[in-house]
């Protein structure tokens, strides 16, 4: 089955508020439907089956993949309704060890599908269970929600959710908790070091616009500020409307923030990529049989000045993509903190039973250098790194993100200024 890149996440445990695009199952005929609905056997084959056909590990985590298919599909099972079979579907999954392929019931699935307009609900976090401790971690809030106000940051730990302990939680019951209708409100448990916190949270209806920008002054001459927020399906285009606007106005270059964007939609990084790299790979994803998708530069790209790109340890996926091939191109130079680590590439397919839903995770990627950061994140050519009141002074008042009251923005200046001073020097000296 061939999958368009717009049906591709990254980092694909961030379901409270990920744009996600759904690969259907084929199957429409409402008597082929009733059939699957009556029979939960056929479920928790189907989702077998896609595991078998598509897993990015062909030793399926060294487990006997035929095995579990005797001993979960086998003529000695049977199932009496869904609810059975779900938990049959989990403990096939689980198997697995990978929190990022899972299994969403119809309400979970349901909520997963959000519309790509960019209007979300909930409290406007991305979660992650980590691989080793199991403990469910924040990759990062996103901008301007009411998690971001209340200070929540990139790698707290979730241990109670309105009280109830989170351990041994997975990320779909997480979600669950945390959703509900705009205006009420849940109690988030933090533990950060050594410290819990609560934090009392307001749900809310938010319309995200990604990227926002401005032309500010530097000692260089007018310099072009883009922060992007998140790779939702309107990123590209928003992206290409601030460049546009900014190479308008002669700027000398940019400084790009992709702090604490936790990603998103891989076709969405990788047009990105392009408005700024005129040729060579982006990317490449790696499937079970080693063989790649190539990604490359169009020869269209916007801008040639000088780019500056901060990053930080809640930048991830769609991030590190973009990040990752600006800097093996030499085309930026990234300044913060280590970025996340997710260099997992999953595909989300609506099952044929009863409109629950599938998560699985089919492939890596690599920078163009072939790298691969899942794990490790990509660290930055220079490392600049907030002190913990600078974080919560930026968090408290958001108007100074992106000025010389931001220390990592203002080292990103600085060296901007370098770079554009080197530059004007060599063109000086060619003429």
């Amino acid at each position: 089955m061939v999958i368009s890149k717009r049906g591709l996440v990254l980092g694909a445990t961030a379901v409270v508020l990920t744009t996600v695009a759904v690969t259907g199952a084929g199957i429409h005929s409402p008597q082929i439907l009733a059939s699957f609905q009556d029979s939960p056997k056929e479920l928790v084959d189907e989702v077998w089956q896609i595991i078998n056909r598509e897993y990015v590990d062909a030793t399926f985590n060294q487990v006997d993949w035929e095995a579990i298919r005797t001993k979960y599909v086998g003529d000695a099972n049977s199932y009496t309704n869904n609810e059975e079979a779900y938990k049959a579907i989990q403990e096939m999954l689980e198997l697995l060890e990978d929190p990022y392929t899972r299994f969403m019931n119809p309400e979970e699935f349901k909520n997963m599908q959000i519309d790509t307009s960019g209007e979300l609900t909930g409290v406007g976090i991305q979660i992650a269970q980590d691989e080793e401790t199991k403990k469910l971690m924040v990759i990062a809030p996103i901008e301007d929600t009411p998690a971001f106000e209340a200070g929540i940051l990139a790698k707290d730990v979730i241990t109670q959710i309105d009280g109830l302990s989170t351990e041994g939680m997975d990320v779909n019951e997480a979600v669950q908790l945390i959703r509900g209708k705009p205006g009420t409100e849940v109690i988030l448990t933090i533990q950060r070091g050594d410290e819990e916190i609560d934090y009392p949270i307001t749900r809310a209806r938010i319309e995200i616009h990604p990227v926002r920008y401005s032309n500010q002054q530097s000692p260089s001459g007018d310099t072009g500020y883009i922060r992007l927020n998140q790779f939702s399906a309107n990123a590209a285009e928003e992206m290409r409307e601030a460049i546009k606007d900014l190479e308008k106005q002669q700027v000398t270059g940019y400084v790009l923030d992709l702090r604490s964007n936790p990603g998103g939609l891989l076709y969405s990084s990788i047009e990105i990529a392009q408005m700024w790299l005129s040729e060579g790979t982006i990317v490449s994803t790696v499937d079970r049989q080693g063989q790649s998708d190539i990604q490359r530069a169009n020869n269209r790209s916007l801008t040639d000045k000088p780019l500056v790109v901060l990053v930080d340890g809640g930048s991830a996926s769609a991030s590190e993509i973009l990040s990752g091939a600006l800097q093996d191109h030499k085309r930026a130079t990234l300044v913060g903190t280590k970025t996340f680590g997710k260099g997992l590439v999953q595909s989300v397919k609506k099952l044929r039973g009863d409109e629950s839903g599938l998560a699985v995770t089919i492939a890596k990627y690599l920078t163009p250098n072939g790298r691969d950061i899942n794990k490790q994140g990509i660290t930055p050519d220079i490392l600049f790194e907030l002190t913990e009141a600078q974080r919560k002074e930026l968090q408290q008042d958001r108007t100074k993100i992106g000025t010389l009251e931001d220390p990592q923005y203002a080292k990103a200046l600085e060296i901007l200024n370098q770079v554009i001073a080197e530059k004007q020097g060599t063109t000086a000296n060619q003429q």
